[in-house]
C-alpha cells in the first residue's frame, strides 16, 4: 500500500469517483486568455504584413523577365506589351564569373518580339546593305541611324555585333544547341562569325555562356512532358483517387460492423499483398536473365529521368525483392510477438468502431479542418510571393575592363552626365537586380520569416482545433450512461462550439509552442544546408545533434498536445494542466499505455497501407497496359509513374484523413477508460463505463504484467 501510495504521489493523485460527472462539463470558463488575445493580435498583424505586401509586392517580377532598363517584357500596358522575349547582346558575357556575384548577365538586354533564327553580324548587313529591317529589331529601341560607324555603334551600344539562331526559353533567347552525331552544333553550323574581330570563333564559346541555360532547359523538358502526362491521365487519376475514397468508406463502414474480422481480413491481405509483391519481382528478375544490358548496376547508368530505364535492370528488381522480403518478415514477426496485445487493441477499435457509428459526422469533420490548411497554406504562399517581390528596381555599373566604379548603384537617367563615363569609357547603367534601401526593404527577411511563424502557428491551430472537437465528441459518447439518449443531438457542433468559446487561448498555447520548435527546426535545416561544403567538422556533428534533439521534442510535444487537448475537451481546465494531468494519467498506466497505444496505431497503419496498395497495384496495372479489358482505353504516357505516384500518395492522404478520426477516437477513448479505472476503484457499486469485454481484458493484462 505504501508503495502505491508513493507510486501515485510521484506521479500525481488520481481523480475520485463523481456520481454527478456525466462526460465533458457543460459549466466552463474561458482558459489561457493571454495566449487568446496573442493569436488574435498576431492574426491583426499577420494581415497587416499581407495588405502592405500586396502594396508593394509585384508578382510580375517573377513571371517576367527584365530588360537592362527594368522594364517588364510582354506585359500589357508597356511599350513592351508585343515583345515578350528577352534579347542578350552578348550572350557569352553570361559565363563570367560576375554573373554568379551580382545575378545578372554583364551584356546589354531588350525586351523583342521574336527570336533571331538565323547567323548575321552588324558588319555584314553593312557590308551588304542588306537585312536592315531584320537586324534593326534587335537593336536598341529607337535606333534607326544606320550611317553611324561600326565602332560608334558598338561603343554606345545601339545594336548586337552578331545574332545567331535561338529558341525562346522561360521567355529568353538562347542559342538554338543541337547535337548531331556527337558534335555540338547551332543551327546547322559549328563555327560563327563574332561581327567585332571579323574572325570564325567555335560554336562552344556560345554554349558556355547558355551552359546554365542548357541544365535548366532539360528540366523544363521533363517538367513539359510531366505536365503532359498530367493533361491526358488527369481524369483516371481522379477516378482513382475516388476508388481510394470508396474503399476508405467502406472499410470504415465494415469496421463499424466487423471491426474484429476486418483487422484480420486485412492483416492477412497485407501479408498476401507483400507476398505477390515478392513474387512479381521474382519473376521479373528471372525474365530479364540473359536479356542484354540488364545486367547493368544500378550506378553505371547514374540518375535518370525515365524510369522506366531502372525497370530494365535485374538489379531493380532484385532490390525491390529483398526490401519487400525483409517488411514481410518485420510484419510476420511483430504479428507473433504482439499477438495478444492485438487482441486487446481489436477490442479498444471495436469500442472506436461503435463510438464513430454514433457520431458519423466525424468522418466528413476532417474536410473542415483541411480546407482551414490550405487556407493558411494559400494565404502564406501568396504573401511569400509578393514580399519577395516588392523590391524595387536597382541599377549598378558595369563594365567590362577594370573600374574603380564597378558595382556601384547609379540612376540610369543621369548616368551620361556623370564623371564615371569619363573614367570608364566602356562602363554603363544597367538593372541588376529588385531591391532596395528603405526600412520596408531592409526588414523585409524579418517579415518572411514572421510570414512562416504565423503560418505554422496558425495551421497548427486548425490541426488542434480539429482535435480538440473530435475528442470532445469521443468523450461525449463514452460518458454518457445510456448512447446515444444522453449523449448531445450534434456531439461534433456542442464540441466545436465549446472550443472556439472557451478553449481558443488554451489551443494558441499549444500550437504556438509547436510553432516555435518546428521554426528553430527549419532554421537548424537551413544552417544545415549552408554548412554542406563547409569543413569544420564538430560544427556539422553540433548542428546535426541540434536537429535530433529537436525532431524529438517536437514528436514529444506533439503526443502531449494531442493528450492535452483530450483533457481540455472533457474537463475545460487549461492548457498546462491539461497537459500535465494527461502526462501523470499516462504515467500512472504506462503498462497499458504501451501494450494498448501503438499496437493500436499499427493496425491502423496497416490499414492504410492495405489500401494504398491495393489502388497503388491497380493503378500500376492500368497506367503500364498491363488489364487486357482496358489496354486500349488506358492514355499513353512519357513517364507512367507520375500519375501512379499521384494516385498513391493522393490515396495515402485520403486514408489517412479517415483513420485519423478513428485514431483520435482510439486516443480519447483510452484516455477516459484510463480515468474510468481509477475513479471505479474496485467496488462494483461503481460501474465501468467502458464496454466490458474490452474492461476484462484490460485489466487482465494489466493483472499479469504486475505479477511479472
Amino acid at each position: 500500500m505504501g508503495d502505491q501510495e508513493n507510486y501515485y504521489g510521484k506521479h500525481g493523485e488520481p481523480r475520485k469517483y463523481d456520481p454527478n460527472f456525466k462526460g465533458p462539463i457543460h459549466n466552463r470558463s474561458c482558459t489561457d486568455i493571454l495566449c487568446c488575445i496573442l493569436i488574435v493580435l498576431g492574426i491583426i498583424a499577420y494581415v497587416a504584413v499581407g495588405i502592405v505586401a500586396w502594396t508593394y509586392g509585384d508578382p510580375r517580377k517573377v513571371i517576367y523577365p527584365t530588360d537592362s532598363r527594368g522594364q517588364f517584357c510582354g506585359q500589357a500596358g508597356t511599350p513592351n506589351e508585343k515583345k515578350p522575349f528577352l534579347f542578350y547582346f552578348n550572350i557569352m558575357k553570361c559565363a563570367s564569373p560576375l554573373v554568379l556575384l551580382q545575378f545578372q548577365c554583364p551584356t546589354t538586354q531588350i525586351c523583342v518580339d521574336q527570336c533571331p533564327d538565323r547567323f548575321l553580324t552588324y558588319y555584314s548587313v553593312i557590308a551588304t546593305q542588306q537585312n536592315f529591317d531584320y537586324y534593326k529589331q534587335f537593336c536598341r529601341p529607337g535606333f534607326n541611324n544606320f550611317s553611324k560607324s561600326l565602332n560608334e555603334v558598338l561603343r554606345d551600344r545601339d545594336c548586337p555585333a552578331m545574332i545567331t539562331p535561338s529558341k525562346p526559353f522561360t521567355r529568353r533567347c538562347f542559342p538554338a544547341i543541337n547535337l548531331k552525331k556527337g558534335v555540338v552544333m547551332v543551327g546547322n553550323s559549328t563555327t560563327f562569325d563574332d561581327g567585332i574581330d571579323q574572325k570564325s570563333r567555335n560554336i562552344t564559346d556560345l554554349v558556355e555562356g547558355a551552359k546554365k541555360a542548357n541544365i535548366v532547359l532539360e528540366a523544363r523538358q521533363v517538367a513539359m512532358k510531366i505536365f503532359e502526362d498530367y493533361t491526358v491521365s488527369w481524369y483516371w487519376i481522379i477516378i482513382g483517387l475516388v476508388i481510394a475514397m470508396v474503399i476508405s468508406l467502406i472499410f470504415v463502414v465494415l469496421l463499424r460492423f466487423l471491426a474484429g474480422i476486418m483487422i484480420w481480413v486485412m492483416i492477412i491481405m497485407l501479408i498476401a499483398v507483400m507476398g505477390y509483391g515478392i513474387f512479381h519481382c521474382y519473376m521479373e528478375y528471372a525474365r530479364l536473365k540473359g536479356e542484354s544490358g540488364s545486367d547493368v548496376t544500378i550506378t553505371d547508368i547514374g540518375l535518370q529521368m525515365d524510369l522506366r530505364v531502372y525497370l530494365h535492370l535485374r538489379q531493380t528488381w532484385l532490390a525491390f525483392m529483398i526490401i519487400l522480403c525483409i517488411m514481410e518478415v518485420i510484419v510476420i514477426l511483430l504479428l507473433i510477438f504482439l499477438r495478444k496485445r492485438i487482441m486487446i487493441a481489436i477490442a479498444l477499435i471495436k469500442e472506436a468502431s461503435r463510438a464513430v457509428g454514433h457520431v458519423m459526422s466525424s468522418l466528413v469533420f476532417p474536410l473542415f479542418t483541411f480546407l482551414l490548411v490550405c487556407l493558411c497554406i494559400a494565404y502564406w504562399a501568396i504573401t511569400a510571393v509578393f514580399l519577395s517581390t516588392s523590391n524595387d528596381a536597382v541599377y549598378k555599373v558595369f563594365n567590362e575592363t577594370q573600374c574603380d566604379y564597378s558595382g556601384n548603384i547609379c540612376n540610369p537617367e543621369t548616368f551620361n552626365s556623370t564623371n564615371v563615363t569619363r573614367l570608364c569609357p566602356d562602363a554603363r547603367c544597367q538593372f541588376a537586380f529588385y531591391g532596395g534601401e528603405t526600412y520596408y526593404h531592409k526588414y523585409l527577411i524579418v517579415f518572411q520569416i514572421y510570414n512562416a511563424f504565423m503560418f505554422l502557428w496558425l495551421a497548427n491551430f486548425v490541426i488542434a482545433l480539429g482535435q480538440v472537437t473530435l475528442a470532445g465528441a469521443f468523450a461525449s459518447y463514452y460518458w454518457a450512461f445510456k448512447k446515444p439518449d444522453d449523449m448531445p443531438a450534434f456531439p461534433i457542433f456542442s464540441s466545436l462550439g465549446r472550443a472556439l468559446r472557451y478553449h481558443t487561448g488554451s489551443l494558441a498555447f499549444g500550437s504556438l509552442i509547436l510553432a516555435i520548435v518546428q521554426l528553430i527546426r527549419i532554421m537548424l535545416e537551413y544552417l544545415d544546408h549552408k554548412l554542406k561544403g563547409a569543413e569544420n567538422k564538430c560544427a556539422r556533428f553540433l548542428l546535426c545533434c541540434l536537429k535530433c534533439c529537436f525532431w524529438c521534442l517536437e514528436k514529444f510535444i506533439k503526443f502531449l498536445n494531442r493528450n492535452a487537448y483530450i483533457m481540455i475537451a472533457i474537463y475545460g481546465t487549461n492548457f498546462c494542466t491539461s497537459a500535465r494531468n494527461a502526462f501523470f494519467l499516462l504515467m500512472r498506466n504506462i503498462i497499458r499505455v504501451a501494450v494498448l497505444d501503438k499496437v493500436t496505431d499499427f493496425l491502423l497503419f496497416l490499414g492504410k497501407l492495405l489500401i494504398v496498395g491495393c489502388v497503388g497495384i491497380l493503378a500500376f496495372f492500368f497506367f503500364t497496359h498491363r488489364i487486357r479489358i482496358v489496354q486500349d482505353t488506358a492514355p499513353t504516357l512519357n513517364y507512367y509513374w507520375v500519375p501512379i505516384l499521384t494516385v498513391v500518395i493522393g490515396s495515402y492522404l485520403i486514408a489517412h484523413g479517415f483513420f485519423s478520426v478513428y485514431a483520435m477516437c482510439v486516443d480519447t477513448l483510452f484516455l477516459c477508460f484510463l480515468e474510468d479505472l481509477e475513479r471505479n476503484d474496485g467496488s462494483t457499486e461503481k460501474p465501468y463505463f467502458m464496454a466490458p469485454n474490452l474492461q476484462k481484458l484490460l485489466n487482465k493484462k494489466n493483472k499479469s504484467a504486475d505479477e511479472k
